[in-house]
């Protein structure tokens, strides 16, 4: 990422969204072995999902934190013998129980998709935030975060909110959004994405779900995701870490890498 900025940019539209989001800093590494510093470079910190990152978001971490990571994430019927394995407790592992993970999956599954579809929208709200992971699904379209779920098996966390009893979808690793060559790729409808993601396309077959989805993404692309928002959020950004970069690059290659982004 040589414009520096990916993650950040991603991270506070989700914060502006009102949705879970990290919070991030561009630092300037330096290491110094008894021989006088080393210069490393310009680097993105980001804050730890299971250390401040859900507690500052949330208020408190008692809840179980899951990282998502593995086949088993898919949540699909098939790969339902990987589910314990891969969503990774991050806390409580003493307590060796994945009663949420598998609610949502029994909600999400159940044969009343089809046959009540009211009541498994009412079933799956219960256990899941909807609207949070509608609201990602469609910013994460936008920005081009195609290094998740609906196209990879990892790149996000499940926290559940013990005010709500509900998982809570947590983004992950924006690093390689915001890419002109792989935007292409996340489309709006996502109608290419097959039902091994049952939770993307089981709900936007879902007629409520579409429209809901529809509705959110109209929202943002109002507020946080208007292009002349985000085009002012990411020259600031650039104005705050150039006099860095381009002591790795020339000023010129800097602002070829912002006006990606830009683009």
């Amino acid at each position: 990422d040589p414009a520096g900025m990916r993650d950040t940019v991603v991270y506070e539209v989700l914060a502006a969204a009102g949705l879970p989001s990290l919070r991030t800093a561009p630092y300037e590494i330096a290491l110094d072995y008894g021989e006088g510093p080393v210069r490393l470079g310009l680097y993105t910190m980001v804050e730890v999902v299971d250390d401040t990152g859900v507690p500052s978001y949330f208020g408190d971490d008692d809840g179980n934190i899951y990282e998502g990571e593995g086949y088993g994430v898919s949540l699909a019927t098939q790969d339902s013998h990987l589910l314990e394995d891969s969503f990774e407790k991050k806390n409580n592992e003493d307590e060796e129980d994945w009663a949420d993970i598998w609610a949502l999956y029994d909600a999400l599954n159940s044969e009343k998709r089809t046959s009540d579809p009211k009541a498994w929208r009412a079933s799956l709200e219960a256990v899941f935030d909807v609207d949070g992971f509608l609201e990602w699904l469609g910013i994460a379209a936008v920005v081009g975060h195609g290094d998740t779920y609906g196209a990879a098996y990892h790149n996000f966390y499940l926290y559940n909110n013990p005010e709500t009893g509900r998982l809570n979808w947590v983004s992950w690793d924006h690093n390689l959004a915001l890419r002109t060559d792989l935007v292409s790729l996340a489309t709006l409808d996502k109608a290419d994405v097959t039902g091994a993601w049952p939770l993307i396309r089981y709900l936007l077959d879902d007629p409520v779900y579409w429209d809901r989805y529809a509705e959110l993404m109209a929202e943002n692309f109002a507020t946080v995701l208007a292009p002349d928002a985000l085009i002012a959020r990411i020259r600031a950004h650039a104005e705050l870490i150039t006099p860095v970069a381009t002591r790795d690059m020339s000023a010129q290659e800097y602002d070829a890498a912002v006006q990606e982004l830009v683009d």
